[in-house]
């Protein structure tokens, strides 16, 4: 390609070299209002070529930004007219929903989670910026780091879960993975933080719903990992679809102007989410796409997603007054800004020799540790994981999820090469040892499937194997946006499958890959082991062979509480206690009531009379293949003043005989204060190893900032009081001690 001056070659030609302020004042300097217009218009760029409509509006300057194009000879072209034949040459930037991988596929965002290992986040979101900026893809939109709740909602699977500590931490390091240490490198892409804000809490897990959040709940939970997102330098925000107090995100001026803006002292990009701007008018806060366009730019939208209300009506708004000019530059400016900060001004084009990934089989061992940290084992009966391939003589391998290279990637993996996706079925077959007969009968051909035809084969299958591994789940098509579910049992006739392989009195191995939890009581009572491994990407066949097999351990921890049944959800483990707190010293199910009995309130605190209180499995629950001991919780002192910090240690050992990674994670809860505070918060965590017989102290620093909240005065800050803290293996366990917060 010949190369041509860019416009910060001919600036700096004239000039010399000039700050980011310089050059983006300078090129606004001569740009028309249509010329500033245009550069906040993203639009749909999917298709093999470029049409004639887009080829002209790019060569006019009325497009910033393209989505959905990642071949990079089309995104070259796209790049060569917006270069050399607009007006002002400048870039375009290129979007693309690159969430967990873009051709080699990491687990979900969820299962990710499961891992709470910062670095292995950074290192797969890596992976995928390089593949991506290879194809000229400049932009992504990720991380999600909505606070979830709800199982039900389909995009949970695009979550790191229900708390704001984890999501925080997980959030930034993805950023830094995206991002590098220059933005400008030619292997890095801009990252998103969204959706800005509150988007997980969509009522009934409905997608795009209502979201009802107290001004409390917005500062203390949903607002944190944006702020973490921030501080570390998140290129780009993108609004929620949602309302926050009667507002929709994308003309909500209280979170995008007096928080994000002026509160944090933010001046990346903020882009709409698709056509979120004209459904202002469907929400029902404007009459019509023109105030819609008002709205959002007053409150702060810089850049329109896939909509045209900025296009038709900001001219317009502009000419009678009702937008200010200035109002206009600022928005510009902060797309300019991006540009300059991605260099996209002195190297638009692809770059794929500009590449320092490895090798393809480092990435796919790093795809397949991913998996393998990510897989949650949830039960474990009689220790009869891991097993001993050389002692197996026959297995059974059932179910549909065993064979499914595509449905095993997820959701969102639009660019995501099913040829290198490895099944269980086929790692089973490259990996166990040659005297062992597999018999493979997939039973079901999807997860919905209801046909019983194949379960006399399944059970005949299992019947004479030495163990049989069945593999169920969801299809990656019911997560993911718009696919919320009502019911979150395992779809289909699995669950009627695993009771009847069950009943063959053969040991059963169930792994269940899904892309949000499921209620799976039926299942833990129908297996003697159960491995949660989420949809894990490319190489999960490998990783739960290496699990099951003992040649790697299972460290996952749950990034969400598991409910036992559906009525329970919303439940989370960082609730409040509410005036009556549940027990366990009470009527825990509706089978314990006397027949007969006279009204009255049983137990009368907060509970379900069919579900008890508690969960299936907590937040951060996971088992290891050692035996875990937590002792000596060590406070360094019991008294603090605000300017002060706390040192707590205990000690972990693995008194098992097979090697373990422990994740050790401390929790507070902030006994009275102004307002209510949850029972527990996540403050920290590490992620350490131990061989059989090995002991490791774990060492954690409190702050004055890891206390402080959102209180009463609308002020962010600590309160003096007594605080207790937990150490232990999950969210509803721990050694655990007292300190107090002096004035």
């Amino acid at each position: 390609m010949t190369k041509t001056m860019s416009v910060l070659d001919r600036t700096q030609e004239e000039t010399g070299p000039e700050s980011e302020d310089d050059f983006v004042r300078a090129l606004l300097s001569k740009m028309s209002l249509e010329d500033k217009i245009g550069q906040l218009q993203q639009v749909d760029a999917s298709g093999d070529t470029i049409s004639d409509a887009l080829r002209d509006a790019v060569r006019a300057g009325k497009i910033g930004a393209i989505i959905n194009q990642v071949d990079p000879s089309v995104c070259d072209a796209f790049q060569k007219i917006a270069v050399e034949e607009s007006p002002h040459g400048i870039p375009l930037l290129i979007g693309r929903d690159v969430i967990h991988g873009f051709k080699t596929i990491f687990p979900i965002p969820l299962g990710q989670a499961a891992t709470w290992n910062p670095e292995l986040i950074e290192a797969c979101a890596r992976v995928s910026a390089e593949e991506a900026s290879a194809a000229g893809v400049n932009w992504t939109f990720s991380p999600m780091i909505d606070i979830s709740r709800d199982a039900r909602w389909g995009r949970i699977a695009e979550s790191f879960g229900e708390d704001p500590f984890l999501t925080a931490t997980l959030g930034a390091s993805m950023i830094r993975g995206y991002q590098g240490e220059d933005l400008s490198a030619p292997n890095t892409i801009a990252a998103c933080a969204k959706h800005f804000v509150g988007y997980g809490a969509s009522e009934s897990g409905r997608d795009y719903d209502t979201t009802n959040i107290p001004l409390n709940e917005l500062h203390n939970i949903y607002l944190p990992p944006f702020k973490a997102a921030a501080d570390a330098g998140v290129a780009t925000f993108m609004t929620s679809f949602g309302d926050i107090d009667g507002v929709p995100a994308s003309g909500n001026e209280y979170i995008l102007k007096n928080v994000l803006r002026e509160s944090w002292q933010y001046d990346g990009l903020v882009v709409s989410d698709w056509d979120s701007v004209r459904q202002l008018s469907v929400h029902g806060l404007t009459d019509g796409d023109r105030n819609a366009a008002k709205e959002a730019v007053s409150a702060g939208v810089d850049m329109e997603m896939a909509g045209s209300a900025y296009a038709a009506h900001l001219a317009d708004l502009v000419a009678d007054g009702e937008i200010d000019l200035s109002r206009v530059n600022e928005l510009t400016e902060n797309v300019l800004r991006l540009k300059f900060r991605l260099g996209l001004f002195s190297a638009p084009y692809a770059r794929p020799e500009a590449c320092t990934l490895p090798c393809a089989q480092e990435k796919l061992d790093l795809a397949k540790q991913a998996a393998i940290e990510s897989t949650v084992l949830l039960e474990n009966k009689g220790g009869l994981l891991p097993l001993d391939a050389s002692r197996m003589n026959r297995v059974a391998v059932i179910g549909p999820m065993s064979d499914q290279p595509y449905e095993q990637l997820g959701t969102w993996i639009f660019d995501g090469d099913e040829a290198l996706s490895q099944t269980p079925l086929a790692a089973f077959r490259a990996s166990l040892p040659a005297h062992v007969q597999l018999d493979y009968v997939q039973t079901l051909e999807t997860t919905r499937a209801r046909d019983t035809d194949d379960f006399e084969a399944a059970k005949l299958a299992a019947t004479n194997a030495d163990i049989a591994f069945v593999f169920l789940g969801e299809e990656s098509i019911l997560s993911g946006e718009a696919h919320s579910r009502a019911d979150i049992n395992l779809p289909g006739a699995q669950s009627a499958l695993l009771e009847q392989l069950s009943a063959t009195g053969t040991p059963v191995v169930c792994v269940i890959m899904a892309g949000r939890p499921l209620t799976i009581s039926d299942v833990v009572e129908n297996s003697d082991a159960v491995l949660f491994a989420w949809h894990g990407g490319t190489m999960s066949g490998p990783a739960l062979y290496e699990l099951i097999f003992g040649l790697a351990s299972p460290s996952g921890r749950l990034p969400v509480t598991f409910p036992k049944m559906v009525g329970q959800i919303p439940i989370y483990y960082n609730h409040k206690s509410t005036g009556r707190p549940a027990s366990d010293n009470q009527i825990t199910h509706i089978d314990d009531i006397e027949v007969g009995a006279k009204q009255t309130s049983f137990g009368m605190t907060a509970f379900h009379l069919d579900a008890g209180f508690r969960p299936l499995f907590p937040f951060g629950f996971g088992l290891s293949y050692g035996k875990i001991v937590y002792d000596d919780l060590q406070l360094d002192r019991h008294q603090i003043s605000p300017n002060e910090s706390i040192r707590i240690s205990a000690r972990i050992t693995n008194c098992g005989k097979y090697a373990a990674s422990e994740t050790a994670q401390l929790y507070i809860r902030d006994v009275a204060a102004s307002v209510t505070r949850p029972v527990r918060e996540l403050k920290s965590f590490q992620k350490i190893h131990l061989q059989p017989g090995e002991t490791e102290t774990v060492v954690f620093e409190l702050t004055e900032r890891d206390l402080a909240f959102y209180r009463r005065n609308k002020s962010v800050g600590t309160e003096p009081g007594e605080f207790q803290v937990w150490v232990g293996a999950n969210a509803d366990a721990g050694l655990t001690a007292r300190f107090v917060l002096e004035a």
